[in-house]
């Protein structure tokens, strides 16, 4: 006679989804319950403290650059300006007694209407003209002077915090790890097929940075980080006087402004992947690893959840 496994009492399944949702929480999607795991050694203190630095700089950074760009929310190719034909702007369509009504972003000939958010918010009860709300800048009101003493200040404390990461890469060796090779390029359509599928590197495999995360990680610290210093630079009459081949670069300082806010926000866009990597890949595990910098592994290795 076939013998049936009887279903779990509703008491073993609240513990069995609380026992799956803790294994999410603590190591990401796939993980298993009471799998045997040792500690790994991931990060170094002064990567740790690097890590943690930049986040608070690049934050105040953000929200003070769009304080700086609600003085004049628009964006433009060359040296000079052309009101005419701007590559993006915000601005505010008003009615025929002055009143703001709504808000509009342009991106070249395509008009959206982001009243709200972009072009057009409320504050103190009012809808206001402004490209950035206020919740997004720093400070909140519109105060250009006091926006640009907390952007420089912060640059400063971003170019060297990277110069000084850049420094430790290269002395200790760290270069190594971050920067992609040839068999990590032919690997990255298979890494992103597995990211997709929410299956991480496990085992000794997860000691290493994969394939994604070295693209990612060498891309912003030195692609995005020294481009973004460049065309700050570069908007500054008194830099350019000093270096009159900045402007040459970067064809102009109306271009470097662009580049410099697709950097910006390209630091954003990596920011959001990568808070999503960390929660569906193990919250507390990676968050442990960048605190203390022990990270948990599986003690048989090698397979892929």
């Amino acid at each position: 006679m076939a013998v049936t496994e009887a279903p779990p009492e509703p008491a073993q399944k609240g513990f069995l989804a609380s026992s799956r949702l803790a294994g999410f929480i603590l190591y990401g999607a796939g993980a298993k319950p009471g799998e045997p795991r040792i500690p790994f050694y991931r990060h170094t203190i002064f990567v740790r403290i690097a890590h943690w630095l930049n986040a608070g700089i690049l934050l105040v950074m953000l929200m003070s650059g769009l304080q700086i760009f609600n003085a004049h929310p628009a964006l433009y190719w060359g040296p000079q300006s052309n009101f005419t034909h701007p590559l993006l702007s915000l601005f505010a369509m008003q009615n025929n007694a002055g009143q703001v009504v709504s808000g509009v972003t342009q991106i070249g000939p395509w008009h959206f209407d982001t009243t709200g958010v972009l072009g057009a918010s409320r504050l103190d009860g009012f809808m206001v003209a402004r490209g950035f709300p206020a919740w997004a800048t720093l400070p909140g009101p519109q105060w250009l002077a006091m926006g640009r003493v907390w952007h420089f200040f912060f640059a400063w404390l971003f170019v060297i915090n990277g110069v000084l990461f850049a420094i430790y890469a290269f002395a200790r060796g760290h270069i190594r790890d971050l920067a992609p090779n040839a068999h990590d390029l032919r690997n990255l359509p298979h890494e992103i097929v597995e990211h997709l599928k929410l299956q991480f590197p496990k085992g000794d495999a997860a000691k290493r940075y994969n394939a994604l995360q070295k693209l990612a990680y060498f891309t912003v610290i030195f692609v995005l980080g020294p481009l973004v210093v460049l065309t700050g630079l570069t908007m500054s009459p008194t830099m350019d006087a000093a270096f009159p081949f900045l402007p040459w670069l970067f064809d102009g300082r109306q271009s470097a402004r662009t580049i410099h806010f697709i950097c910006a926000f390209s630091f954003v866009g990596f920011f959001v992947v990568h808070i999503l990597m960390v929660v569906l890949s193990g919250t507390w595990n990676n968050l442990r690893s960048m605190i203390t910098g022990r990270y948990e592994i599986e003690r048989d290795g090698g397979a892929h959840a």
